[in-house]
């Protein structure tokens, strides 16, 4: 049975992590805040912030700012899902209104 956890970004108890996705205090509360679903959000997100900033993972600074912008998009003040959000079903059609998958993370500046 896997280990459950109630967590903040989908508000509801659901399976969590095997382990610590990473080392260090982030990595802790992730693992003990949030579900294995919600964290499975994060590489689409995490591929918007770097190419809208154009961040370079090789370049320390632009790796600090990804790691806030992954505190502010699960544990942030708008980190929560919208009342309502239910994630796709699998084998759903592409039919129908597009999903916003996500929440939180930066704003778009114009």
């Amino acid at each position: 049975m896997p280990r459950m956890v109630y967590c903040v970004k989908l508000q509801r108890e659901l399976p969590g992590l095997e382990k610590p996705p990473f080392p260090g205090k982030l990595g802790q509360r992730i693992y003990e805040q949030i579900s294995q679903q919600a964290y499975d959000m994060w590489p689409a997100q995490q591929v918007l912030i770097i190419n809208h900033y154009g961040l370079n993972m090789a370049d320390p600074e632009a790796r600090k700012i990804l790691r806030e912008q992954m505190e502010e998009f699960f544990f942030g003040q708008d980190a929560a899902m919208p009342e309502g959000w239910a994630p796709e079903t699998a084998g759903a059609g592409s039919k129908g209104a597009p999903q916003r998958k996500g929440g939180g993370g930066a704003p778009r500046r114009k």
